[in-house]
């Protein structure tokens, strides 16, 4: 413990210094980026970090001497820093003579192939010809995650003092000392670099940068997989590598999938990362950068309980996470990121379209599927809840046995509930009613059908039912989660007027759900001004009520409102006098709400 924290101060302290250093040189050098139009600097800014992250790590590996008994590691362990060296030089390469994306892809795919080289021929069983060419692969696509990554001020920076901080936290006994030490290192000289990193940025890392880190991050997964022993230890460790590298793969996915759906090749570079898609939608490159932090941490808590507890008890909390993870995807999939029209236009051209588009509009075949992991997912840990030790050896067999029966009946249960009618967007209180029916029904419809089949034998009421309050919280938090992904970007989109709106009654109500309702309007209800005591400080269709017209001053400049809505026309005479004055005297617009019936 002493030794990976020594590495991670020194790492830190060593590479602020450099960092400073590697800004002047490349300043002198010519070495800097120009702005473009795929990134957010204004100016032109250097690009030396690489090495300055590199040269502060080798220095933190440094503090090996200090070990009470010497450190003579086997040549596995040695492999993942001279990969980490190799990539670094590709890096250098690219930077300075702008390498083809292949060329990048085939240099990866050699320095992989040596890694696992050394990795399996050290004194450890051999690979068989799809695990060696999965890890070679495994390898080069992390460099490639981590590089693409690199989009945003301070996003590689963070994301990986992140991955690295975990994976030596939770591998640290299968990748050893030498390892453990490296990902601490290189934990604080990315701390260190974010110093100079951050919004906006002084210093880049450069592909040097960007491949380093991916090769370190790659290799030390790939020696935690390798270690891990028997295949289910090696499938728990792949997960667990998996969720502290959760946002650099899904990113990469991400954008592969879309760009090939869009008929664009992959390797063309542009604004369509997560990042670009997040910051799309309203947020600050800050908040960008914040919001990818905290799937990163997320996604190393998730793979820190999965060590700790052990797969069989923490599945479900990884699918929880993944699922959660995917509805983000989908959710930002559908922010708009190419030329109009582009997005999804080789999808729409494909002969499989009018089947594609029956299956996703018509029977929300995407529903469905989502449905089932959820009812999978919700059943197991419902057993996992309910028993443990050898009363889960008992029960737990009739999970697996009843598993096709339950999926049946309860997607049974669902559809003639009407859910699947219901709107993503605009699901509220009113559809709770289909989703408890549908989960209701399905849990009934179960229990009989044990009671039928297996006489009910080994089956637990306590499972059922823990099972159904599971399954009706994932129903209603996966439904209602595009609607509050909507309103959130809509609440921190700088683009979007801030909006009062006096009067909380029907008409203002009616008023805040349309303006929820249609983003494209750019307006966000922060707050109600009513004159009624009554509503006073209540939280209506989730804007609060502030009070009444003697805080109304107060409110346009606490909450720094940019138009008025006057929403009931009861508001009228002196009092709508004196908004318009109040609001005339800042310059802010006053509108007023009008229903026709034509």
């Amino acid at each position: 413990m002493l030794l990976p924290l020594l590495a991670f101060i020194v790492g830190a302290v060593a590479c602020t210094a450099l960092s400073a250093v590697a800004r002047r040189v490349a300043t002198r050098l010519g070495i800097v980026v120009p702005p473009r139009p795929d990134r957010w600097h204004q100016e032109p800014t250097p690009t030396m970090g690489g090495v300055a992250i590199a040269i502060a790590t080798g220095l933190a590996m440094a503090v090996l001497a200090l070990a009470p008994a010497r450190v003579d590691p086997p040549m596995a362990w040695l492999a993942v820093p001279m990969a980490a060296l190799a990539m670094l030089s590709v890096g250098l390469a690219d930077d300075r003579r702008q390498l083809s994306p292949l060329a990048k892809l085939v240099f990866s795919l050699v320095v992989g192939a040596f890694l696992v080289f050394a990795l399996k021929n050290a004194e450890r069983p051999g690979l068989s010809v799809v695990q060696t060419v999965v890890a070679i692969v495994w390898f080069a696509g992390v460099c490639h995650a981590t590089n693409l990554l690199d989009n945003m001020d301070g996003l590689l920076t963070g994301v990986g003092a992140i991955a690295a901080l975990f994976l030596a936290a939770v591998f640290a006994p299968a990748v050893g000392t030498v390892v453990t030490v490296l990902l601490a290192g290189l934990a604080g000289a990315l701390g260190g670099f974010l110093i100079w990193n951050r919004v906006p940025a002084r210093l880049f890392m450069g592909d040097a940068g960007s491949l380093f880190i991916g090769a370190v991050l790659g290799g030390a997964g790939l020696l935690a997989v390798f270690e891990a022993g028997t295949i289910p230890a090696a499938l728990a460790s792949s997960l667990g590598v998996v969720l502290v590298l959760i946002v650099p793969l899904f990113d990469t996915s991400f954008v592969l999938v879309l760009r090939r759906l869009a008929g664009r090749p992959a390797t063309k570079g542009g604004t369509d990362h997560v990042s670009h898609r997040i910051a799309a939608l309203g947020f600050s490159q800050r908040s960008t950068v914040r919001i990818l932090y905290i799937i990163g941490f997320l996604g190393g808590v998730t793979a820190w309980v999965l060590a700790a507890w052990g797969w069989q008890v923490t599945t479900p909390v990884a699918a929880i996470f993944l699922i959660a993870l995917a509805l983000v995807g989908i959710y930002l999939a559908r922010v708009p990121a190419y030329t109009a029209g582009e997005d999804f236009q080789a999808l729409q051209r494909s002969a499989f379209a009018p089947l594609i588009k029956d299956l996703t509009f018509r029977w929300h075949f995407g529903q469905v599927l989502l449905d089932i992991v959820l009812i999978v997912t919700c059943f197991y840990a419902a057993y996992r809840l309910r028993f443990e030790g050898q009363a889960l050896d008992v029960f737990l067999p009739s999970f697996t046995v009843s598993l096709p029966v339950v999926v049946g009946l309860k997607l049974t249960a669902l559809y003639a509930s009407g859910l699947y009618q219901r709107s993503w967007q605009t699901f509220g209180l009113r559809d709770l009613a289909s989703a408890i029916r549908g989960v209701v029904g399905g849990s009934v419809l179960s229990i009989l059908a044990a009671i039928y089949v297996y006489r009910f034998e080994r089956f637990s009421r306590g499972v059922f039912i823990i099972d159904a309050v599971l399954l009706f919280l994932a129903i209603f938090a996966t439904r209602v989660s595009f609607r509050a992904m909507g309103q959130a970007a809509m609440t921190r989109n700088k683009k979007c007027r801030r909006v009062l709106v006096y009067g909380a009654g029907g008409f203002g109500q009616l008023l805040v759900r349309e303006l929820r309702a249609n983003p494209a309007w750019n307006m966000n209800p922060v707050a109600f001004v009513d004159d009624d005591p009554m509503k006073a400080r209540r939280w209506i269709n989730g804007v609060p009520v502030r009070g009444g017209f003697e805080r109304f001053e107060e409110l346009l400049e606490r909450e720094s409102i940019d138009e008025v809505v006057i929403s009931s026309p009861a508001i009228n005479g002196t009092r709508e006098q004196q908004i318009r004055a109040l609001c005339a005297a800042r310059d802010l617009a006053v509108r007023r709400l009008h229903l026709e019936i034509g």
